[in-house]
């Protein structure tokens, strides 16, 4: 019996992760998602050490990638109203974060619209990992 019942329990822990994997595997094939990651990591990461000029040089560059995200196909088991919604709350944040860049927003204004455009991203990342499709 408690054979059957570790089995068991193995069995249920191999799928899961299978299922997790299964599920980054695909996340990592979304070219779009991807390359706007590329772009949010390189200027976010800086940000949180005080540097906005990777931002503030490439913010026109985030708002192409977003909208590149929300043309694209995204992928079938993705593909939900919550998932496209946060898509395009990225699309707009961007424009909203390179306006307020171009309009000499400070510092302080930047990093904090930055912030909850990174946070949207890891939304978007989220609502894909999740095992929860309803």
């Amino acid at each position: 019996m408690k054979k059957t019942v570790i089995q068991f329990f193995m069995v249920t822990a191999f799928l899961m992760v299978a299922q997790v994997t299964n599920a980054q595997s695909k996340l990592g094939t979304w070219k779009e998602l991807k390359d706007f990651h590329q772009v949010m990591s390189q200027t976010f990461h800086p940000s949180e050490e005080g540097n906005l000029q990777p931002i503030k040089e490439r913010s026109g560059e985030m708002v192409e990638k977003a909208d590149l995200l929300a043309k694209s196909t995204i992928p079938a088991d993705f593909n939900r109203k919550e998932v496209l919604a946060a898509i395009e709350k990225l699309a707009s944040d961007s424009k909203v974060l390179n306006e307020l860049i171009k309009a000499k927003g400070t510092d302080e204004e930047i990093k904090s619209a930055l912030a909850k455009l990174h946070d949207v991203f890891h939304e978007i990342v989220g609502l894909c990992s999740s095992d929860d499709k309803h």
